[in-house]
């Protein structure tokens, strides 16, 4: 049973990380193709790492919490 349930969370874990990163990137791309965002151009690489990172440490920590409730 604890196989399956870590298989589980890891197939989740991945899928977070594809849904988080596609929406970053549909935030951005609607920025740059937007001209009322054009102001907000400025920032798209600082909010890409920003966002990326929040996503991948947001994951990282269901991971831990599931690998501490698999003990």
């Amino acid at each position: 049973m604890k196989v399956i349930l870590a298989i589980y969370n890891f197939i989740v874990g991945d899928m977070i990380i594809l849904v988080g990163v596609l929406i970053v990137a549909i935030v951005l791309a609607i920025i740059n193709f937007v001209s009322a965002f054009a102001s907000l151009r400025v920032i798209t690489g600082p909010l890409l790492i920003l966002a990326v990172l929040g996503v991948l440490i947001g994951t990282l920590a269901r991971e831990a919490n599931a690998n501490r409730k698999l003990r």
